[in-house]
């Protein structure tokens, strides 16, 4: 995605130019603050010479085509959903990220013997922090290859598990051990599992260990047989689902004052939480070559009024999609801000899970 200036003189909505502009000012003041935008204050921030007058009567105008209410009687006016989607679709403008900022990105993201986990969680804490919104970061389990397996001790009863895929990429998942195992079956254990992956995904794995221990054809004792049987259970049940990441909840909560709305958050996410959820939200993605936003309840993966979604699918080279990335908060979101860079972290996580 690029920035852009757009033809107020041709907008798809059929507005003039003027109004289109009075539009595109009124949701950027509201943006930026918040609050309802009266005549006067556009009359200040616009240079098109216009009466405090003739501006009110282009507000009633919008107002009646449903993309201006007013949330008082005597207050100013605010952008409906449709005109704030109007807005996001032909008046928004932005520009793209500078060298630095997509140096910083990059460098933060790519950082060698870092672990997916760890990368995709650095992605999440950058996008929230940028946003000052909850972000989202999914990546789908894939079935590649395994190079290695490792078990390492943590002590109480606990171990951590090491799994290197073909392609470099490591996940770090903790297991329960059996009480009282001593430290050799857990090497036993890994050994077994390493002199079995031959170049075959973790399915294919699974499948052979559950065949040895269906027949009795391993050499190993029954505590070491659990460390393998719980190792591989880590990622056994996980199905289509994957890595799912959040973070900045709570800066949802800086822009909501009414009480009520409280639950509804919570109930978002919860949402957010169960599988169906991140599978839908990768199909969201995979539907756009781009970033897509979702204002209010356009979308049915939540159908939150006052709520915005700004989610980007992130591709490997041969363009298959390989997770997504994106941030949900308020409608006022700096849109044009936070666009590009969703747009280039989407293409450098694509890049490393590629």
């Amino acid at each position: 995605m690029t920035g852009r200036t757009p033809d107020l003189s041709t907008l798809a909505s059929g507005l003039n130019a003027r109004s289109a502009t009075i539009l595109r000012e009124l949701v950027e003041h509201y943006l930026e603050t918040g609050d309802p935008v009266g005549s006067r204050t556009l009359a200040d921030r616009l240079s098109l010479g216009l009466s405090t007058a003739s501006i009110r009567n282009v507000m009633a105008a919008l107002t009646e085509a449903g993309l201006l209410f007013s949330p008082h009687t005597s207050a100013g006016r605010l952008p409906t959903e449709r005109g704030l989607r109007l807005f996001v679709d032909g008046l928004l403008q932005f520009g793209s990220l500078s060298e630095d900022e997509r140096e910083s990105i990059a460098n933060s993201l790519e950082t060698r013997g870092r672990s997916l986990e760890d990368t995709l969680t650095e992605a999440s804490t950058m996008l929230s922090g940028l946003s000052h919104a909850a972000s989202l970061v999914i990546a789908p389990k894939g079935e590649g290859t395994i190079r290695h397996i490792e078990f390492v001790p943590l002590g109480e009863n606990r171990a951590l598990v090491v799994l290197v895929g073909a392609d470099g990429q490591v996940e770090n998942r903790v297991i329960q051990t059996p009480p009282g195992m001593p430290p050799s079956a857990l090497t036993e254990a890994a050994n077994y599992l390493n002199a079995r992956l031959s170049g075959r995904t973790l399915g294919e794995l699974r499948s052979l260990v559950d065949e040895d221990m269906a027949t009795d054809r391993t050499q190993l004792d029954q505590l070491t047989s659990e460390v393998v049987a719980s190792g591989l259970a880590t990622w056994s049940d996980e199905g289509r689902g994957g890595t799912l990441i959040i973070r900045g909840q709570g800066n949802l909560l800086t822009d909501i004052t009414e009480i009520e709305r409280l639950s509804t958050i919570q109930r978002l996410f919860e949402r957010l939480e169960r599988q169906d959820a991140m599978l839908r939200l990768l199909e969201l993605a995979e539907a756009s070559d781009g970033v897509r936003i979702f204002i209010g309840a356009e979308s049915d993966l939540f159908g939150l009024s006052g709520m915005s979604m700004v989610v980007a699918p992130a591709r490997n080279e041969s363009n298959k999609i390989v997770g997504a990335i994106g941030v949900i908060g308020p409608t006022r979101i700096n849109y044009g801000r936070i666009i590009p860079v969703i747009d280039y972290t989407a293409q450098i996580i694509g890049r490393i899970l590629g």
